[in-house]
């Protein structure tokens, strides 16, 4: 691709588009994050691959995915946006409050990514994050104490909010964690309290394993680190694993674990805020790829 046309100024709106689209590894779920179509999105990175004379994504009919050279124009790409919303944040000055409970099943170690993202977006933006259980968020939102909340729920469940995601919990242990020949099996989970060690510890029970709970915390981040340190096998989404640790499912034959759905509940519908609450979500999406 000839690349005679890359001193010219780069489209802003086809930047962003790339770096969704790189994010999320999907032409619709940009389009979405973007309020947009496939095909304008499309269309849009075509352009800037054009302009720039390098071939940004690999396309195949299931996939989208990096090329070595969009690899290398990621993290440009990413700051030159980041730049752009500080620069326009400059003419509002005034500090906006936005209060997002968060269900602590879905807050994991990639919670500096997330904050990171949120503050390129609007430096202003003051972000309380109340992280409890998805009940307890719930009740919060609903008694007007919360702007938003990010729950977890089951995909049967009937829902006025809006499912941003299916997250997948899986059996997490440090890489070199095995079991103890004739000891039963030590799980780390969030209690009693919490659905999805309740199906965790029926599906042991159903499949004959012999199981202890040997440790018990608030949030992924905190099950996750008695993972990582090799005390017990985490039931965390797979996303929230931390760095170390892998999915042991498999290897140890444990039974598989619930999808549940990860769902946005707001009813704020001024600009500012819908467009925090976009990020917010798109960033979700993107880290619940990786």
């Amino acid at each position: 691709m000839a690349s005679s046309n890359s001193a010219k100024p780069l489209d802003l709106s086809a930047v962003r588009a790339f770096v969704l689209t790189a994010d999320l590894q999907s032409f619709t779920r940009a389009a979405e994050a973007l309020d947009s179509t496939q095909s304008a999105v499309s269309l849009k990175l075509r352009q800037l691959e054009t302009q720039l004379g390098r071939r940004l994504l690999e396309r195949t009919p299931r996939h989208v995915r990096l090329s070595a050279e969009g690899a290398a124009f990621l993290d440009a790409a990413r700051n030159l946006i980041g730049a752009h919303e500080q620069a326009v944040a400059a003419f509002d000055a005034t500090r906006r409050r936005l209060v997002v409970g968060v269900s602590h099943l879905i807050v994991g170690s990639e919670l500096p990514a997330l904050l990171k993202r949120m503050n390129e977006h609007d430096p202003n933006l003051q972000i309380e994050f109340r992280v409890a259980g998805s009940k307890d968020v719930l009740e919060a939102y609903e008694d007007d104490t919360l702007d938003a909340a990010l729950i977890v729920e089951p995909p049967t469940k009937r829902r006025k909010g809006e499912v941003l995601f299916s997250e997948q919990f899986a059996w997490i242990a440090a890489a070199n964690w095995r079991p103890r020949v004739g000891e039963s099996l030590p799980i780390a989970t969030q209690g009693e309290s919490c659905a999805i060690r309740n199906s965790a510890v029926r599906a042991l029970d159903q499949a004959g394993i012999a199981w202890s709970e040997v440790f018990i915390g608030r949030g992924a981040a905190v099950v996750g680190a008695a993972a990582s340190a090799g005390l017990a096998i985490a039931v965390i989404a797979g996303r929230s694993a931390p760095s170390g640790t892998i999915d042991i499912g498999d290897e140890l034959k444990l039974p598989s674990l619930p999808k549940y759905e990860v769902v946005l509940y707001t009813a704020l519908h001024d600009q500012r805020s819908r467009v925090a609450l976009r990020t917010l979500a798109s960033a979700f999406k993107s880290l619940a790829k990786h």
